[in-house]
């Protein structure tokens, strides 16, 4: 059986981290499996924990008013979700549901905190790996939104 520091060495999120940063934020985490249709997030509740996903799938969702969920992201095995943890007050942003058996290493954000407050290296090595998250699905979403919403140019040659 793996030690939880292995399973962090080996997920991409962690991909080049120092080993003692791996060892030092183990204590934080722990398996856990999640089953189809279970919500793991739900939004304006407390966002106490950061994600990895190890297997399934995870859909993110946003609660639209008279019309349901919207699915904003799916995400696969080696993402990760969760970084309300780092920002008061907080609160989840989203909704995220397990699409299909979900296996999740669950990493605790107020032992997180403390570590980085301990560990100030350690904690400027997340942060530089959450900003790149979050910039990478900024612009998914950015992409998103321009096919959905684009303007159909009016045809100026066209004879009225």
């Amino acid at each position: 059986m793996k030690s939880m520091a292995q399973l962090l060495h080996e997920h991409p999120f962690f991909k080049g981290m120092q080993e003692r940063h791996l060892d030092f934020m183990a204590g934080c985490g722990e398996n856990h499996i999640y089953n189809a249709g279970q919500y793991i997030a739900r939004e304006n509740e407390p966002a106490d924990n950061f994600y990895l996903i190890r297997d399934g799938q995870v859909a993110v969702e946003c609660f639209v008013p008279n019309y349901g969920a919207i699915c904003l992201q799916t995400l696969h095995n080696g993402d990760i979700f969760g970084w309300s943890w780092l920002f008061p007050p907080y609160l989840w942003t989203f909704d995220a549901r397990a699409v299909d058996e979900v296996h999740a290493i669950r990493l605790d954000g107020k032992c997180l905190r403390e570590k980085c407050d301990k560990d100030t290296e350690m904690g400027f090595e997340l942060m530089k790996r959450f900003a790149q998250i979050v910039t990478q699905r900024l612009r998914a979403t950015r992409i998103q939104l321009l096919d959905v919403y684009s303007l159909q140019r009016p045809n100026l040659d066209r004879e009225t």
